[in-house]
Parts: structure tokens; C-alpha cells; sequence
């Protein structure tokens, strides 16, 4: 793994959607971590999240476009789009045309995809894991294409004859492509294909393990490991953690809960509940299914579940970067929860950033 400069940027997600803001509040906080010197910002790639009425959901590249006209020095990226709700050619040519309108700030963040996206919009979406190997062989192709370099394929999900695009990235020989991954299938692919690795929800003790794994299969790949190792991390500025984390808890054992952590730390999972089932299955219109969750996840002692946050006032919050650190992360993704977003954006901005161009640069 190649020793890198630590990176941060920002992600208006889920945390920017259960708060309400529109796409002039989302660009606004992109304007302000690009003048602050965050090294990027991302975009959810929803197409609804019901459980928050007031959300505002709008189309992730359309809004980094935008973002990418009022923004000078961010990377510009998916947190994590998926190649199943549009064909791979459409997620190759929206990456190659963000880069061009960027000027070279593209990163496709990609995952497998999410049963709330994809259940209820009747899409199909069998082998979720084995689709996605294919999308990025085939998102691969075309982005080296054009019309005197068509490309062919034949695969299981997804064919090419001839195909070509006809636009060329800035960024050469092509944008970065970074992939969602927690499990050891996703975590080969990543080795195999990926520019990056960008998890969401994780301990130190497991992101370690994980890197490790992605370093033992690029070295398979007869690949030089240097995949960026990124951090989908969650921080919630606060002058009271003890009061906060009692409020915090439970959701976060929720997005925390994945049958490697239960591995990692030795603990077996729930007979009554089946992860697989909830993460393909899962949907609004089945809430037994997130109730099952929330009571599998409760197992998850607090003292795991506190490692995985940055909590508390920025002096709180640097040692547990500094444990993702040792842990291999580079480049930290803040989703910033809780009330006053452009003044979290600032505070860590201010207080965070610079103590590691400080000492880590």
C-alpha cells in the first residue's frame, strides 16, 4: 500500500437529506469545503430515502456538474453510484463528461447497488456481486473506446459489439474508479479492478483486517498495491458525547452491523435473522425487515460501535482519526451529523485538517 499525504473530503448524504437541504444549501457546502482545502466532495446516488419526508433527493451527477462550476480544486465524486439502475455505458459516459466539465476532478465511486434503490422500481438485480464485476469490466472498455478503438464483450449480463464512446477523459489513461466493498467477493474485485476502496461503517480492527485482505489479492493480481484505502467516516460535533452517543447508538449499531464485524470480533450472528435477505430484500414497504435488523445490530457492545464515530469536540475526535490512520485509511469522507452543517464543515476545516497537514503531510 502506497504511504500517501491524508486526505479529507465531504459527503452530502443521507445526513444532508434527513436535514432537508435543497441542491443550492448542497452546493453551498461544496463551495465552502473547496475554499476551507478539503481534497473532495461526493454525492449520494439515492433515488429516494421515504423515510425522511422533507429529504430532498436529487440525481448525483447532475448535482456535481453543477458543483463542478462553482468548485476550483475538489476531486468531484459518486458516494456510490451503481450500474444497475443505468447500463454500464451510461455510468462510463456521465464519469467521462463530469471529468471533462471539471477539468480533470472525476472519480466514479461504485458500489453493487442497494435494495431500497432497486426493489421497489421493479428492476432486476439477480447476483448483485457478479453484475458488478462484470459493469466494471465492461465501464473499463469503454472508457478506453472511441471510434477507432471499438470494444467487444460477452458476458453473463451484459454484451458490447462494436461499441465505442466518443469523448475522452481528462484524467489519463482514465478517471479513478473507486469501489464499495465488505465482504471478501467485493473485497477481490476492489484488488482486482479498483482505484480505490471507499467502505462505509467500519471499526478500526476491521478496516485493518480488510486492507490487508485487498493487499494480499493485488499482489495475486500481480498488481502493485496502490489502491487508495478511503473511509466513508461519520462525525457529530458535540459539547455533551455521553448525552449524544445515548441518542446515536442504536442507528449506529445499525450501520455498523455486517457479518465480517461480527467475525472480526468473534461473536455469532443472530439464528432468527438472515443479512442477506435483508440486504437484498430490503425495502419501506417492508419494515419487519429493518426491525429485525435494528434487534440483530443491538449485539454489538458499545464500546466496538463508539470506535467506528468521531464524537465529541475536534480534540475528541483527532485520536479516533488517528486510530483509521494506523489502520491504513488515507482518505476520510466526513458525513457530518447533527444541527448547524456549514458550521461542522468549518470547525473541522479549521481545526481538524490542519493539525494533520501538520504532522502527517
Amino acid at each position: 500500500m502506497v504511504n500517501k499525504k491524508v486526505r479529507f473530503g465531504i459527503q452530502n448524504g443521507l445526513n444532508v437529506a434527513r436535514l432537508g437541504l435543497g441542491e443550492e444549501q448542497q452546493l453551498m457546502a461544496y463551495m465552502l469545503a473547496d475554499k476551507l482545502g478539503y481534497d473532495s466532495v461526493w454525492s449520494m446516488d439515492h433515488t429516494n430515502v421515504p423515510q425522511w419526508s422533507n429529504a430532498i433527493v436529487n440525481d448525483a451527477w447532475i448535482l456535481l456538474a453543477a458543483a463542478s462550476q462553482v468548485t476550483s480544486n475538489v476531486m468531484l465524486g459518486t458516494c456510490v453510484t451503481d450500474a444497475v439502475r443505468r447500463h454500464p455505458s451510461t455510468v462510463a459516459l456521465q464519469t467521462i463528461t463530469l471529468d471533462r466539465v471539471s477539468k480533470g476532478r472525476a472519480i466514479l465511486g461504485i458500489g453493487a447497488g442497494e435494495a431500497q434503490n432497486i426493489n421497489d422500481f421493479g428492476i432486476q438485480w439477480d447476483k448483485p456481486v457478479s453484475r458488478l464485476e462484470e459493469q466494471l469490466q465492461v465501464i473499463r472498455l469503454l472508457f478506453e473506446s472511441s471510434p477507432s478503438n471499438r470494444v467487444s464483450f460477452e458476458g453473463k449480463f451484459y454484451t458490447l459489439k462494436n461499441a465505442c464512446l466518443q469523448a475522452k477523459s481528462i484524467q489519463q489513461p482514465r478517471p479513478p474508479i473507486y469501489i464499495a466493498a465488505g465482504a471478501q467477493r467485493t473485497l477481490e474485485i476492489t484488488a482486482k479492478y479498483g482505484d480505490g476502496w471507499l467502505p462505509i461503517a467500519y471499526t478500526p480492527e476491521l478496516y485493518e483486517y480488510h486492507s490487508r485482505i485487498i493487499a494480499e489479492k493485488a499482489k495475486e493480481n500481480n498488481r502493485e498495491d496502490n489502491i487508495e484505502r478511503c473511509l466513508d467516516f461519520d462525525v457529530y460535533f458535540t459539547d455533551d458525547p455521553e448525552e449524544s452517543w445515548l441518542r446515536l447508538r442504536s442507528a449506529l449499531k445499525v450501520s455498523l452491523y455486517k457479518p465480517e464485524l461480527l467475525k472480526v470480533y468473534g461473536m455469532e450472528p443472530p439464528k432468527d435473522f438472515d443479512f442477506r435477505k435483508y440486504f437484498t430484500e430490503y425495502a419501506m414497504s417492508k419494515p419487519e425487515l429493518m426491525q429485525k435488523m435494528r434487534e440483530a445490530a443491538q449485539q454489538i457492545p458499545d464500546s466496538i460501535a463508539r470506535s467506528a464515530i468521531g464524537l465529541g469536540k475536534p480534540d475528541d475526535i483527532i485520536p479516533t482519526i488517528e486510530r483509521f490512520i494506523k489502520a491504513g485509511v488515507q482518505h476520510f469522507i466526513i458525513r457530518f451529523w447533527g444541527e448547524g452543517y456549514y458550521k461542522n464543515i468549518e470547525l473541522f476545516g479549521r481545526k481538524v485538517i490542519p493539525y494533520f497537514n501538520d504532522t502527517k503531510g
